[in-house]
This record gives C-alpha cells, structure tokens and sequence, in this order.
C-alpha cells in the first residue's frame, strides 16, 4: 500500500467528499477521502444528507488548512452552492431565508465560513470546488462514500465518532475501488 505524505503548503491536493444518511433524517456520516489515501469521517446518531456532505466538505478544508491549492470534488452540488454562492447572502439576511425562515445548518454555515476566511487570511488561494457525478465509478467520490456510509452504520448505532488517517489510522489504497457491500447495501 502507498505511504502517505502531507501535503507541503504550496502543493495542489485534490479530496473528495461525501454525505450519507439512513433515512434523512436518520443516521448520518460524512467522510473526505484524499488524493494519497488519507481521510477522516464521522458519525452522527441524528442528522441529515445534507448536514453530511456540509461537514465532510467543512472537515476536509480544515484538516488542509496548509494545503495552497486544495481542489475538492464532491457530488452534493447543495454542498458546491453553499459553500460558493449562499452562504454568506444568509449571514448578510441574518441567517434568514428568503421566506423569512432560519436557515438550516446554520452552525455548519458559520464554521464553513470561519474556515474559508482563515485561509484567507493567512494568504491561501480559495478552495476550488469541483462538481462531480456520485455512483458514477469516480475512485475517490466512490471511497468518500464507502467511508461516510460506514459512518452512517455506526451512527445508526448511536456511536458520535471520528476516524482519521491523520491520527494513526492506516490510509487507503485509493489505485483500486472500495470494496463492495456496505455502500451497495445502503442504496437498496
């Protein structure tokens, strides 16, 4: 299996991202799976797909934070629009809807924004997003997604957990697909 590195400041990383949830909401988990084969995911007994694939993009920024060029792909395109078009006109409203509603996810939205503004004021180029199809035999989305269902099997345990390759845990083999089963399971 590859050895990962840790990415040197001024290189371009490339992380995929993914939510899962059973019954939405349900049982949920978010995962991001980068380029090398590192990754992290986690748990949440009561959630929402969207809340997963907020926070696997919210944890893959960072847990990057001194990656210059970091290109994240994800499949959640309300994950994509978030991050790069609604989130700030919510703060600017109040964190109102349109509708005059709270807006949902406020807490993730503000954490998103925290994050994105500490890259830049340390002088970090913005995060480049970049939509790709799920299930569609895209390697890292595929792997993104065998570990946030995963998560989302030890969510519906009611475990509130975090696993990463940072902190010891071995990394991936992201050459070959993930193995088959829980992620097809979820989907029937």
């Amino acid at each position: 299996m590859p050895q990962p590195t840790q990415p040197h400041p001024t290189d371009r990383y490339i992380v995929a991202t993914d939510g899962a949830c059973k019954g939405n909401p349900g049982p949920a988990g978010w995962a991001w799976v980068g380029e090398d084969g590192n990754w992290a995911a986690g748990s949440l007994p009561e959630g929402t797909n969207n809340i997963g694939e907020l926070l696997g993009l919210l944890y893959a920024i960072a847990d990057h934070a001194n990656v210059r060029e970091l290109v994240i792909q994800a499949d959640s395109k309300y994950a994509i629009d978030t991050y790069s078009s609604w989130m700030d006109g919510h703060r600017r409203r109040g964190w109102v809807t349109s509708a005059k509603k709270p807006v949902a996810n406020r807490d993730i939205l503000e954490r998103l924004i925290a994050a994105r503004d500490a890259r830049r004021a340390a002088g970090m180029p913005d995060v480049v997003l970049e939509h790709v199809r799920g299930h569609s035999g895209h390697r890292l989305n595929s792997w993104a997604d065998e570990r946030a269902v995963r998560a989302s099997e030890h969510a519906a345990k009611g475990e509130a957990l975090t696993w990463t390759s940072l902190r010891g845990l071995d990394p991936l083999d992201v050459s070959v697909d993930p193995p088959r089963g829980a992620a097809d399971r979820n989907r029937r």
